[in-house]
């Protein structure tokens, strides 16, 4: 689905006059520090850019229109120069006292993305004023407030739409990290006859790791992933086990790769490719690439038919399977003589091949990719 980030224009792209509050003139046109970078880190991520603005009166004797276009149009051609374009730009002319609908918090300028075809949960309103909060809660997104740390929680205390704002800053850098972040985390449920699967994956390791599928040997190989590709993992998982392991196995490894490609997101900024390591006696070797296509090698030989609780047959299985989910090419292959160290060994080289792979360069947001698409 679709996902958007409202942005106010006064007192969060533009300083507002202290005078009048009215950005009518080209004298009067001033930028917020960062916005101009902020803004053009952000249009690279995933994410439509509607501009959302209250203007009081505006088209009015007080607000004539002929006074605010050469100012905005030339604030947008500013942005467009730093590569920054808005899908849509919403502008509410009425006053306050107008009451009308349209009005911020109101959500009549909003239709267009209240019909079910946006994730407005993982949307976001960027503003500088409590009315930009309760949008936000009003449209069932999340807000960010563009204010000192302390006087923002301050206005912000004991008002009933509070828990929709995520993040107080007076800096636009730290809003477009924190969006960055926020891009690379997902959720997939999967539940069947079979099994009952939640995996919530952040592929910049934001938060802690919880992994419980009823296989012990299986969660210690996937504890491997937060340890060694530096992300945060939750895989739960109630399984049929009383049948045996395979639906457990499989039904993870398909969720856990798509969340994996959710997270990744357009692919932007990433490294793409990915590792090979030694583990006592064994060697590991996986190679990765997110190009989108699925190619699936596997050439590890056991000598053992179980290792722990899981049949030493199932890791093929849940590779292969985590490999289309995922839509990557995955070549892994190891020798060793312990077959606790060989599988272990594929996981270690997994998850670092990973790390490599889904590592991004904030400052470059190029595909990786001489077609321009992935």
């Amino acid at each position: 689905m679709k996902k958007v980030l409202f942005v106010d224009r006064d007192g969060t792209i533009l300083a507002e006059p202290p005078e009048d509050y009215q950005v009518d003139s080209l004298e009067k046109l001033d930028f917020i520090p960062g916005a101009i970078s902020g803004l053009s880190s952000l249009a690279q991520l995933d994410y439509e850019l509607v501009l959302a603005s209250n203007q009081d009166g505006l088209g009015s004797n007080t607000f004539p229109e002929e006074t605010f276009w050469p100012a905005h149009i030339k604030m947008m051609r500013v942005l467009a120069g730093e590569g920054v374009f808005f899908d849509n730009q919403l502008v509410d002319p009425t006053f306050p006292q107008d009451n009308m609908p349209t009005r911020k918090p109101g959500t009549g300028m909003f239709g267009d993305y209240m019909t079910g075809e946006y994730d407005l949960a993982a949307s976001y309103v960027i503003g500088d004023r409590l009315t930009d909060v309760e949008l936000a809660y009003n449209l069932g997104a999340k807000a960010i407030l563009l204010q000192p740390p302390t006087l923002g929680a301050a206005m912000l205390k004991d008002k009933f739409y509070a828990s929709s704002c995520v993040l107080v800053t007076n800096r636009w850098s730290e809003i477009a990290e924190f969006l960055r972040r926020t891009e690379r985390r997902s959720e997939v449920v999967r539940k069947t006859s079979e099994t009952d699967i939640r995996i919530e994956v952040d592929l910049d390791g934001g938060g802690e790791s919880q992994v419980d599928t009823g296989l012990k040997f299986f969660d210690h190989m996937l504890w491997q992933l937060p340890h060694h590709a530096g992300i945060s993992l939750t895989a739960l998982c109630k399984g049929d086990l009383e049948v045996d392991e395979h639906h457990t196995m499989e039904d993870v490894a398909i969720a856990l790769g798509e969340a994996i490609y959710q997270a990744l997101g357009s692919k932007r900024g990433i490294d793409r490719y990915g590792f090979v390591l030694p583990m006592d006696e064994c060697r590991a070797m996986v190679l990765i690439d997110f190009g989108g296509r699925a190619d699936f090698v596997w050439d590890v030989p056991f000598t053992r038919d179980r290792v722990g609780d899981v049949p030493t047959e199932m890791f093929k299985h849940f590779f292969k399977s985590m490999c289309v989910a995922m839509r990557c090419n995955l070549h892994i292959e190891a020798r060793g003589e312990n077959n606790h160290h060989l599988i272990e060994g594929v996981f270690k080289a997994f998850a670092r091949a990973l790390k490599m792979a889904i590592r991004r360069d904030v400052f470059k947001y190029d595909l990786p990719s001489s077609k321009g698409v992935l």
